[in-house]
């Protein structure tokens, strides 16, 4: 048998394989572009499948397709679905304009196992790829509609991996909340803090964080499917879109709105724009978190050493038992991706004209890639890193004894100036605040800033002595309470 079969479309023949799902359109791409080495995401995959099996049932309900073809394409559609024949979409995600050759490699892969359901074979098109399987469909409000689809297909995933994340860091937050250690304001010492509020704020900024993707979710909700080439509808019926949005949420479970302009779901691409945007807040937040580990677990002879990360792997094939923050390495480059990733969809997003982005293919590619490495980062930090951390306890206590900047909690007593120079005493001759105002107590020339009152031991003490009451607000000493 011949390895090759011929199929024919409006620009004339060409040989496709013979064992393959797709057709001459597919194959046309194929060979026009072999730019990245690349397939499409499963996502992408699954939400052109899902759309094209909810157009069978609407537009058999509607009198408009053959109930035994309609059959046949949802069949084959679930199947694609379930990612059974992943294998055939083969079309690089740095295709043509709009997203044509992945719009008919489904159309072609779809018709193909509905054909040979209905006793055909492959090539031979019982069930036809643009009349059937695209029936009231254009690539102009397909490929959009399948970008929402993708993101909100894996939505629930991404939201889980971030609340576990947050849940992890808010577990380390009550762990260490026993921990004062010093503060550190443009990476000098400042007023202690405790090492479970750094982890609480963490946590928190990642919740806020989840709750800004899910916002940015509602806009993907708005479907602009039925508004075929240009917005205006033609050729679907008139009920098509209301249908077809009912129908695609029926299938898939997500919750799905009707858009209120066709016209603006097809010409923009705002809300995918808004979305990625919201993934790249989430990878600066990461970036910095990841910055944080790392420089609080430097060292560890030799650097903070405040806390310790998991040993998952050697750190270096020349220096014995050198372990390093892999996977904080590893959360900052893949979050640095995720930027790029939006960086793309920012450009694409404002490259439309007129009545259509053709930008769509490498807008989904990005997108699908970005929820794929910020889930996957996420996942991996969460359990191999996060989990893991062990506080240093005395090293941590031991950086705040010799931190100066306590003298700030002095400052409604004896003024900003005078702790200033207790500050400056202190890291000059290497003592500690308690030490300096010491001696000035002893030589008599510490007083009190309002009432020029002598300050004793126990005025400082009652400020100093418990370093936990400086990390939670307010004013220290008598006069504060």
């Amino acid at each position: 048998m011949a390895d090759f079969r011929i199929e024919k479309d409006s620009l004339g023949e060409l040989q496709v394989p013979a064992d393959a799902l797709y057709g001459v359109q597919t194959q046309r791409a194929v060979v026009n572009f072999p730019i990245t080495g690349m397939r499409p995401w499963r996502a992408f995959i699954w939400s052109m499948a899902l759309i094209k099996r909810a157009a069978a049932d609407v537009n058999r309900d509607l009198g408009l397709l053959e109930a035994d073809k309609a059959r046949a394409i949802a069949e084959a559609a679930t199947e694609v679905m379930d990612g059974k024949w992943d294998s055939q979409f083969v079309v690089d995600p740095v295709q043509a304009g709009a997203g044509t050759s992945h719009n008919m490699n489904s159309n072609e892969v779809i018709a193909n196992l509905a054909t040979e359901r209905m006793g055909g074979r492959r090539g031979n098109y019982i069930v036809k790829p643009n009349d059937d399987v695209n029936m009231a469909q254009s690539t102009n409000d397909t490929i959009p509609t399948a970008i929402r689809l993708g993101c909100l297909w894996r939505l629930d995933e991404l939201l889980a991996a971030l609340d576990n994340l947050r849940a992890a860091l808010e577990a380390k937050a009550v762990e260490f909340d026993g921990i004062v250690k010093s503060g550190r304001t443009h990476l000098q010492d400042a007023v202690p803090v405790r090492l479970g509020q750094e982890f609480g704020g963490y946590a928190k900024a990642v919740g806020r964080d989840r709750e800004r993707i899910a916002r940015a979710a509602e806009g993907l909700r708005r479907l602009g499917i039925g508004g075929t080439a240009t917005g205006t509808g033609l050729n679907a019926h008139p009920e098509y879109h209301a249908r077809m949005v009912k129908r695609l949420g029926e299938i898939s479970g997500i919750k799905l709105y009707e858009s209120d302009n066709l016209f603006e779901s097809m010409q923009s691409q705002a809300d995918a724009a808004d979305f990625s945007a919201s993934l790249r807040t989430l990878a600066v937040t990461l970036t910095r978190l990841a910055n944080d580990f790392r420089l609080l677990s430097s060292g560890p002879t030799t650097g903070l050493d405040e806390i310790r990360l998991p040993a998952v792997q050697p750190g270096s094939s020349i220096m014995p038992g050198k372990v390093n923050p892999v996977l904080a390495e590893m959360l900052n480059m893949a979050m640095f991706h995720v930027q790029g990733c939006d960086l793309t969809v920012t450009l694409a997003a404002q490259a439309g004209q007129l009545e259509l982005n053709v930008m769509m293919p490498i807008i989904a590619h990005n997108l699908f890639e970005a929820m794929q490495v910020t889930i996957g980062a996420v996942n991996a930090f969460t359990e191999r890193c996060v989990k893991g951390i062990v506080a240093q306890r005395e090293k941590a206590e031991g950086w705040l004894g010799k931190n100066a900047i306590v003298a700030t909690a002095l400052n409604p007593l004896i003024g900003y100036m005078t702790a200033a120079e207790l500050v400056k005493d202190a890291m000059k001759r290497n003592l500690t605040i308690r030490e300096v105002a010491a001696e000035r107590i002893g030589r008599g020339d510490l007083k009190h800033k309002d009432t020029g009152q002598p300050m004793t031991m126990a005025d400082i003490d009652a400020v100093l002595g418990d370093v936990r009451k400086l990390t939670e607000g307010g004013l220290g000493g008598p006069a504060g309470g």
